[in-house]
């Protein structure tokens, strides 16, 4: 595509995002959702929203303080117009928010649950409640007036406060700050009398704003919170005198102070009001936000708990299901030597990985064990197992990647157990995150020695696994296992692979191999051959890698791609990019796993792997994606993706202008999930039947029919009941259900 050109091609990344976050968003609208579960999907669209500001836009933020505020390189829009352009959407996808908030509320008080403010009450709630306030929440806050004399308090990152113009007797005004945040009372108080009234502890508070400021006049009161940037680059900062671990430690605790990029409010406050509040905050007057919700959604969880009893809100109980091709009564190692297995993730139990690792920490011939953390558990049974094995005597070599994003402290604890268990432990490479899903087993009996390699698209967390659609492989083919050895071993060293020949590994050898992989496919479609490329992936931000698209579209090229998020190319365009179709699915769980298809018939090539086509992850991460060579896993994996591909329940078309809109409803009706777990269950159903037949055959019990197998008789194995935890913890595993972690 030489001198042509591409103007209107390209969308910028940040709004790229909205957009995925606005289909998230729609999830909350969508009546086909039960109530709960939009309930859910709104308050994920508001953690995205929080995270979006707190990384990219307070990296935008810090390019704006740059000299030369560079463009960025696919719609050459400056920080200071990306910036511009983000606050327009937001206050749209606010408006929005705002509107199906109403809208849910109005539902959930259909079943019984309300939220009112203090004006609605009768005389007895209003009394309960102001005794409550008096001896449950007044002496436990800490209101501030700013003076000359007494400063601006610092406000914590994504906390509400209340806020207030106070009069005094002199006619001057000050501005009063309480912070709202306190474990010691419950944000959502029910009121006695009342059966499912509720009312915000915030509210509460700002209501009785004259019993904490006594002498002022409230003149004007709101709840506000305020979103600080938490992108800090950890290489750039790194502190010599410290360890690794301990800087990553200060890390986190500079990120809690850093600059404020945002500020939301619940009620009017006076032009003047505001502007003292930027100027207060630093805060550009630009990104103060008004909504009309809640500051902090997650109280919508224990509306759930209370509406539990009532399946019909909530989606029907889908449980991962062991896999068809692995007999669990029997050693899983063995299975693996014989062939390769492959596991769909949540439609599958991550529980035969975690029994691989278990067999491989007692297994005598096996000699050691090397694996990359990038996000875990909790309660990890991966660490558990890793530990064990340490103790049992293997060398056990574990890269925690302490850059993971967000979860840095509870990496930072895995490592010190791991370490303590006599773990090598390796904390990642200067300025490169490991963020590779790589495991590899090194077994030796007498002078043989073998791998199995685990090699997936997800992490190593058995919460997540239940969530994200995820595929990982364990196999002992002997190039794949000595290549992966070549990657720990020089990852130990703290140095990256320069030259692969089965896996493709960033970044010195994934993004150059994708792009001569795409030129093959030109080569074909030029030579009047039948060329094909299917991707599936998170993201598509990579320069080099679209514009490589465009030009195989532009060959003649069929290419079909299913981008959950982020996409900064527009297919469609004609004579550009009309050989591109692209769809993104946003539905109950997230999907995550990434898939490579290159050619067809011979030809074809199949891969799996960490990587999104992100410059980040092609470039200046180590991620790994390694060749399906089994013949039988290549066709299911094209059939996961030929789903994908036919969705018409959950499905989102991207078009040439960059809108996405739902692809066509028709029957049958095709929700990919739902019908990947109808497989996943039929699947456990058949060998059950083959298993009562053999039985049967042998005088036990008479076989039963696969379609008389229900959610019932296919219940998940005991290590995988997700443990209960507080309301906070909730909040985070429904986010966890969307974009936040954007790997």
């Amino acid at each position: 595509m030489k001198n042509m050109s591409k103007h209107g091609l390209y969308e910028n990344r940040e709004l790229s995002w909205l957009r995925f976050n606005e289909r998230v968003l729609e999830e909350a609208e969508d009546v086909r959702n039960p109530l709960c579960e939009r309930l859910s999907f709104i308050s994920i669209f508001q953690t995205n929203l929080d995270e979006f500001f707190m990384v990219r836009v307070g990296s935008l933020h810090d390019q704006m303080l740059l000299d030369n505020n560079p463009k960025e390189n696919k719609t050459n829009m400056t920080a200071e117009a990306q910036l511009e352009a983000i606050r327009g959407r937001v206050e749209e996808l606010t408006r929005r928010k705002d509107a199906a908030y109403v809208d849910l509320m109005k539902q959930v008080a259909k079943h019984g649950i309300k939220l009112i403010n203090f004006q609605k009450l009768d005389e007895k709630g209003g009394a309960y409640l102001k005794k409550y306030f008096e001896e449950e929440i007044l002496p436990l806050l800490s209101p501030n007036v700013v003076t000359k004399k007494q400063p601006f308090p610092f406000i914590k990152n994504n906390e509400i406060y209340c806020v207030a113009v106070l009069g005094t007797k002199s006619n001057k005004q000050h501005i009063g700050l309480i912070p709202c945040a306190n474990s010691l009372f419950h944000r959502l108080i029910e009121i006695p009398g009342h059966k499912g009234t509720y009312m915000l502890s915030e509210e509460l508070i700002l209501h009785f704003l004259p019993s904490v400021f006594h002498g002022y006049d409230i003149i004007s009161k709101s709840l506000i919170r305020v979103t600080r940037n938490a992108d800090i680059d950890a290489d750039k900062v790194y502190d010599e005198e410290l360890n690794y671990r301990d800087h990553m430690a200060e890390v986190i605790k500079q990120r809690r102070r850093l600059t404020p990029v945002r500020m939301e409010y619940t009620r009017d406050l006076d032009v003047k009001v505001l502007k003292r509040m930027a100027a207060y905050l630093s805060i550009d007057k630009d990104m103060l936000f008004k909504t009309e919700t809640p500051l902090d959604l997650s109280f919508v969880f224990d509306i759930q708990d209370v509406l539990r009893h009532d399946d019909s809100l909530f989606f029907g109980k889908r449980v991962p299901q062991r896999s068809a091709e692995l007999v669990e009564t029997k050693p899983l190692l063995p299975q693996i030597l014989e062939k390769d297995k492959l596991l769909s993730y949540p439609y599958e139990s991550i529980r035969p990985f975690l029994n691989m690792l278990d067999e491989a920490a007692n297994d005598p011939n096996v000699v050691s064990i090397k694996m990359t953390l990038y996000r875990l558990a909790k309660h990890s049974k991966v660490v558990e197992a890793l530990v064990e094995a340490a103790e049992n005597g293997k060398q056990v070599d574990v890269l925690v990647e302490l850059k993971a994003r967000f979860d840095e402290e509870n990496n930072i604890e895995w490592s010190r157990m791991l370490e303590k268990a006599g773990c090598h432990v390796i904390y990642g490479l200067d300025g490169l995150k490991v963020h590779s899903k790589l495991c590899l087993i090194t077994m030796k009996n007498g002078e043989d020695i073998k791998y199995i390699t685990q090699i997936g698209t997800g992490n190593y967390n058995e919460k997540t696994a239940r969530l994200y659609t995820d595929i990982c492989l364990m196999t002992a083919n002997d190039k794949i296992g000595a290549e992966a050895a070549r990657v720990f071993h020089l990852l130990s060293l703290g140095e990256v692979i320069k030259r692969t020949e089965c896996l493709l590994v960033a970044p010195k050898c994934l993004q150059n191999k994708v792009l001569d992989k795409i030129e093959q496919e030109i080569q074909v479609a030029q030579d009047g051959g039948d060329a094909y490329i299917g991707i599936k992936i998170n993201s598509l931000t990579d320069k080099k890698i679209i514009d490589k698209l465009i030009d195989a579209s532009q060959a003649g090229v069929k290419i079909e791609m299913v981008v959950r998020g982020i996409c900064c190319l527009h297919p469609g365009v004609p004579g550009k990019t009309d050989n591109i179709r692209i769809v993104s699915i946003v539905g109950r769980f997230l999907e995550h796993s990434r898939i490579y298809i290159f050619g067809k018939g011979e030809r074809e090539e199949i891969y799996i792997g960490s990587a999104d086509f992100m410059t980040r992850n092609t470039v200046r991460r180590v991620e790994v994606a390694v060749p399906i060579y089994d013949a039988a896993i290549r066709e299911r994996i094209k059939h996961l993706f030929r789903i994908q591909l036919e969705d018409n329940v959950k499905a989102r078309e991207l078009h040439s202008d960059g809108n996405y809109t739902y692809v066509p409803h028709k029957e049958p009706a095709v929700n990919s999930q739902e019908l990947q777990y109808e497989e996943a269950y039929k699947a456990v159903a058949v060998e059950a039947v083959k298993d009562n037949a053999a039985d049967e055959k042998s005088g036990k019990d008479k076989a039963v029919s696969a379609d008389a197998i229900t959610v019932k008789d296919t219940v998940e194995p005991d290590a995988f009941v997700a443990e209960k935890s507080d309301k906070q913890k909730k909040a985070k595993k429904a986010s966890a259900n969307a974009d936040q972690k954007e790997e």
